[in-house]
């Protein structure tokens, strides 16, 4: 019997690298995004392309209107932070394109669709990166989740299946996350990290993830795909 894995996917990265690894281990795999009122709907084409290129099952995008709500340069009219180097972002306060609640929201939707198909892992690409600024990276609060969603599901109470929420990237670094997804065989081309890209899909180059991107690829050794304006 194959083993069911749900993994949330952005279209950047991380998430493209947990979906390879998912996909490595056996996993047949469900990709699931999200419509969430985000700034820009390019990370959606790249999260539809990365499932392709992996072999999914099935891919789902669902639409949630956190707009509603803002409180994020994401989600509201609020300037993401441009920087000219890595060195230049404060690590020590909560960033302002932290979204609310986020992964909570995220998680919990990933847990219904793994209810549904009785799947035994949803993956995320939270990382060491964020974890330090984003409070929904962290590994206690992922810790909390896995134990609260096999006490709130069907299937968890009946132990038809134990959910585990698999983060294979929470100690790597950005480099190590690249080499990783690079020997898996992943294309980074047809994914996106920016915040702000332009029209025409462009990433903007100065904005954090931007920043840690290129660092990244600059690290790792590999040519950065990545079409900046």
């Amino acid at each position: 019997m194959t083993k069911k894995a749900v993994v949330l996917s952005s279209g950047g990265i991380d998430s493209t690298t947990a979906m390879a690894i998912a996909r490595d281990m056996g996993y047949d795999i469900y990709s699931l995004s999200f419509r969430y009122g985000q700034r820009h709907s390019v990370e959606l084409e790249c999260a539809k392309k990365v499932a392709c290129h992996l072999g999914t099952i099935d891919h789902k995008i669902m639409d949630i209107d956190l707009r509603q709500f803002g409180g994020s340069a994401l989600t509201d009219d609020i300037a993401v932070p441009k920087h000219d180097n890595v060195a230049q972002i404060d690590q020590t306060r909560i960033p302002v394109t932290y979204v609310p609640a986020r992964n909570t929201i995220f998680l919990s939707y990933a847990m219904a669709w793994a209810e549904v198909l009785k799947a035994e892992a949803i993956f995320i690409g939270v990382t060491a990166v964020d974890y330090s600024g984003y409070p929904d990276c962290r590994p206690k609060f992922i810790e909390a989740f896995q134990t609260m969603a096999n006490l709130a599901t069907k299937t968890g109470v009946t132990k038809q299946t134990v959910l585990t929420i698999e983060t294979p990237l929470i100690q790597m670094s950005k480099s190590e996350i690249i080499t990783t997804g690079h020997r898996l065989g992943v294309d980074y081309s047809l994914t996106i990290s920016c915040y702000d890209p332009d029209d025409q899909g462009r990433s903007c180059g100065r904005c954090d993830a931007c920043l840690h991107r290129k660092k990244g690829f600059r690290e790792a050794g590999i040519p950065d795909p990545t079409p900046y304006t």
